[in-house]
């Protein structure tokens, strides 16, 4: 698959020694959704920044479309929503994408021509004629993903595109960002919501004080720990009496076990006369292995 975003050991270095990257190197590819994930204050937002060059790097190597990021080629073919947008609040809908459409150097003819395909694409049709300033968050970012699209670029930016709306809303740009996709546009997302990030993502970056520090699919994230759950036909007090002389610490019916720990469990509790239904055990998520490499 085509490489469309290649940085190397890109570094951004603020006023007062700040090093908000440090040494990034990744890999976009064509056709893909590619998350980034990071708490408040680990480069995501300079890392996108710097590819569209709104600031530049002090050192480092990046381009997009096969154009050096100083290029201004390596621009014209990206959509981008800020985390902060805001459209005039007098404007309608179709006025806000005839409005960028016309900063987007398209014919007046292009852009009528493409506003209601836009408009039902992010379920707004129906309200293309109210002012924005009646819109819900959700329907703002909607719209706001409207406007990435209304020059027909290959590449979209989105920065924290579903922070501060509901589930509804939540879910409803998620739908979007999958009907982009299979139009053959290659999205890049900065965010923190990791439920979000897990339902859309082909690939996902984690990175931290301005590096990378993991990067893969879902299932590099995701992995058997050694917490075990056993359901079975005996209360609690039961089932922890049973597994005493093993000295494990139990919650309910779940605790910490290596392969050989659950063997001599299930000896004991068969012994006992328990019967048992299943064994969980349970898997780290993406928020588990977020948090715990957040905490180091």
């Amino acid at each position: 698959m085509e490489t469309i975003i290649k940085t190397k050991d890109l570094t951004k270095v603020y006023s007062g020694k700040v090093k908000a990257l440090d040494s990034f190197s990744f890999n976009l590819k064509k056709g893909e959704v590619y998350s980034l994930l990071g708490p408040n204050g680990a480069g995501k937002t300079t890392l996108m920044r710097v590819l569209l060059s709104i600031i530049l790097p002090t050192s480092g190597e990046a381009s997009i479309g096969g154009f050096d990021i100083s290029n201004p080629k390596s621009r014209s073919s990206i959509g981008y929503l800020s985390e902060k947008h805001a459209f005039p609040d007098f404007l309608t809908s179709s006025e806000v994408l005839y409005y960028y459409g016309m900063m987007n150097g398209r014919s007046k003819k292009y852009i009528k021509d493409k506003i209601d395909p836009l408009l039902s694409l992010v379920n707004l049709e129906k309200v293309k004629k109210v002012k924005v300033k009646k819109y819900s968050k959700g329907m703002l970012q909607r719209l706001g993903i409207a406007q990435t699209l209304i020059g027909d670029p290959e590449i979209i930016f989105l920065d924290e595109p579903t922070d501060g709306i509901d589930p509804v809303g939540r879910k409803e740009v998620r739908d979007i960002i999958s009907r982009v996709k299979s139009e053959g546009k290659t999205i890049f997302i900065n965010s923190h919501l990791l439920s979000e990030v897990e339902k859309i993502s082909d690939r996902i970056a984690i990175m931290k004080n301005g590096s990378m520090i993991k990067e893969g699919v879902l299932s590099d994230f995701i992995f058997e720990n050694d917490k075990v759950e056993i359901k079975c036909n005996a209360d609690t007090d039961k089932f922890k009496n049973c597994l005493e002389p093993l000295g494990l610490q139990i919650t309910d019916y779940t605790f910490d076990s290596t392969t050989e720990t659950l063997n001599k469990a299930i000896d004991l509790l068969r012994k006992d006369g328990i019967e048992i239904n299943e064994i969980i055990r349970s898997k780290t998520s993406l928020e588990d292995y977020f948090i715990k490499i957040i905490e180091e």
